[in-house]
């Protein structure tokens, strides 16, 4: 039986590195190995710039175990909710390799936040990230905005919302968070772009806002230059007297292993 780790994929070396570095510690937490495979983007990357060894997509990865005789296979998703990467594209390419190579089994453990249960070690994640870089800034008076990609899909976007919800219970009452999306324009459903809503505090008198990252591994979007980063800082430069900080990524916390072990426990 082998086991996957997959992603979305990103064409950012550091986001393939940091996809790695989770498998090898969810590796040594289930004790067999665990592959880093991401579903798209990552092959374009110079293997260079990944110590020398080539990102393989999840395809070619079950592509080549598939030639070699396996027929036995665990995937355990890195993604917070019912994305369509997850939702179709992996389907499809399983649906695609069977009638290639014929009938295997493919078990495809829960996301990190299903619902409705939820997953309380990840809003805890979130809580730690959020209380770490308070005490780091020694911010006073600070507001929170739960910040993640964003998507049109509204069963995406219910997985940011419970989130929040399980924030503001271990936050407390007198807590101001929000939401916004990273990306514009992804319609009504994913609710307010991050810009905006940091332009919309300011312009209310706050002065200090921790931007909560709702996001797995460094890349375009997150990360020190990331999409996140700018947005910020650009909201600073419109704002001069306006602070607003940003905490480290999921993909950072210990807590997270454990939670894809027990996803895979699940399927095993």
């Amino acid at each position: 039986m082998t086991t996957l780790l997959i992603d979305n994929g990103s064409t950012r070396p550091a986001a393939v590195l940091a996809l790695r570095r989770v498998a090898a510690n969810l590796s040594a937490k289930i004790g067999r190995p665990v592959a880093a495979t991401p579903l798209r983007h990552a092959d374009s990357i110079d293997a260079a710039e990944l110590g020398g060894e080539p990102a393989l997509l999840c395809e070619a990865f079950l592509r080549a175990r598939l030639e070699a005789g396996e027929r036995e296979f665990h995937i355990a998703p890195l993604f917070f909710g019912p994305a369509r990467a997850l939702t179709t594209l992996l389907p499809q390419t399983l649906a695609e390799l069977r009638a290639e190579y014929g009938a295997f089994s493919c078990r495809v453990a829960d996301t990190l936040y299903p619902l409705p249960a939820g997953e309380p070690r990840l809003a805890q994640i979130l809580l730690e990230h959020a209380r770490a870089t308070r005490e780091r800034h020694d911010l006073s008076d600070c507001a929170y905005v739960l910040t993640d990609h964003g998507s049109p899909s509204a069963a995406v976007t219910r997985v940011r919302d419970h989130l929040a919800r399980c924030l503001r219970g271990m936050l407390g009452p007198a807590a101001v968070l929000g939401q916004a999306a990273m990306e514009r324009d992804m319609g009504e459903a994913s609710g307010p772009w991050l810009g905006t809503w940091l332009d919309e505090r300011a312009a209310a008198g706050g002065r200090y806002v921790i931007v909560i990252m709702q996001f797995l591994l460094p890349g375009r979007h997150a990360g020190a230059a990331g999409d996140v980063a700018q947005i910020c800082r650009a909201a600073m430069d419109r704002h001069p007297g306006f602070k607003a900080v940003i905490t480290p990524l999921v993909g950072e916390h210990p807590l997270l292993v454990e939670i894809l072990a027990s996803r895979l426990a699940a399927v095993a």
